[in-house]
């Protein structure tokens, strides 16, 4: 089974928590996996701690600090810092499911990852 979610960020770089929207469309699933897939080459998916969002300000300020958004990229659409750290974070996660559950660690969560917004986006999720 193959579903969609919108996305719609407000910031050039955030981290967006679809937790809760991944586990509303895996509740009746007994046993599997989920893959969750971002079809963007300027964001984003990743597993990362979800109870402090200092984490997610950390990750991204390291980002910036990295990749700037000004150097001497050669790409003309002026957002070569964002496909840069799409590659570095990647564009997918699989996670096991039982009983209807994602099985995260106690403070993982799943983040779409913005790296040029704001905009409206989409994440796939293939179940299985």
């Amino acid at each position: 089974m193959i579903k969609e979610i919108k996305i719609l960020s407000t910031k050039r770089n955030e981290f967006i928590d679809i937790t809760d929207r991944i586990e509303s469309l895996i509740k009746d699933v007994k046993e599997g996996t989920v893959t969750i897939f971002c079809p963007h080459t300027t964001a984003a998916i990743t597993i990362n701690e979800n109870a402090d969002p200092d984490v997610q300000r950390d990750i991204l300020w390291k980002l910036s600090q990295s990749i700037p958004k000004q150097d001497s990229y050669k790409h003309g659409e002026g957002n070569s810092d964002a496909h840069i750290k799409s590659s570095l974070i990647g564009q997918s996660v699989t996670v096991i499911v039982v009983e209807g559950k994602l099985i995260l660690g106690t403070w993982q969560a799943i983040f779409f990852c913005e790296f040029d917004g704001p905009r409206e986006r989409k994440v796939i999720i293939k179940i299985n």
